[in-house]
């Protein structure tokens, strides 16, 4: 099933695969107990993990404990293999706020035991991703932007990502020594502090502060 990821302007381009970025924001791996690594915690999703605003996450039943995690997106606009981190923004088509849902249990088991966490992060409708926002709009330099998400109305998480540990053109540069990104690529760039279960009949809202919204209901 393939899905398009759209924009603010109309434009429409396919979901490819989706990277994500762990351990990003000191205080979300102080509140995980980890260390900051050398090199990122880099993971994937499948491209059909994305749903768009209005739209429901359905985790699936095996898993006691879901949380939310929203971040800043950054979508692919063209191929993009071994890029220096000053030219690495040159290669985004926009920018979004996503929610990089997790089966905490099922990733903490996979932890405990050395495994991959597939199941945990790719689940279908893992990846909720507002519309992209068209770089045109920005230009193509580093950016600070507030990102936000509330629950039934509450505020749970709030950072503005100049606490980043590394750049969007640092994790794009990296990502790209290492795999070959293409147009419809989504790069979730880390998570702050903050996340916590949801659960059936919550409503998530998420905001890319001044440029994008993401609302979403979890079944």
């Amino acid at each position: 099933m393939r899905k398009e990821l759209e924009f603010s302007n109309g434009k429409k381009l396919e979901v490819g695969t989706i990277y994500c970025v762990g351990s990003n924001y000191s205080k979300h791996i102080k509140e995980m107990g980890n260390l900051i690594t050398a090199e990122p915690v880099i993971f994937i999703k499948p491209g059909n993990a994305y749903i768009k605003d209005g739209e429901s996450i359905i985790p699936p039943k095996f898993s006691e404990n879901v949380h939310h995690e929203v971040e800043l997106v950054a979508v692919i606009g063209k191929d993009c293999r071994n890029v220096e981190e000053n030219e690495a923004l040159n290669y985004v088509a926009g920018y979004a706020v996503g929610i990089d849902t997790t089966l905490r249990d099922i990733q903490q088991k996979a932890k405990n035991n050395g495994q991959p966490w597939a199941v945990a992060k790719g689940f279908y409708t893992s990846a909720p991703i507002s519309k992209v926002i068209p770089i045109e709009e920005f230009g193509f330099e580093n950016r600070e932007f507030d990102i936000e998400l509330s629950v039934n109305g509450s505020i749970k998480q709030s950072t503005n990502t100049a606490e980043m540990e590394r750049t969007t053109a640092k994790i794009i540069s990296y990502l790209s020594s290492v795999f070959y990104l293409e147009p419809g690529d989504c790069v979730f760039t880390g998570t702050p502090e903050g996340v916590g279960k949801i659960v059936p009949g919550d409503k998530l809202h998420a905001e890319l502060k001044g440029f994008a919204e993401l609302n979403v209901n979890v079944e």
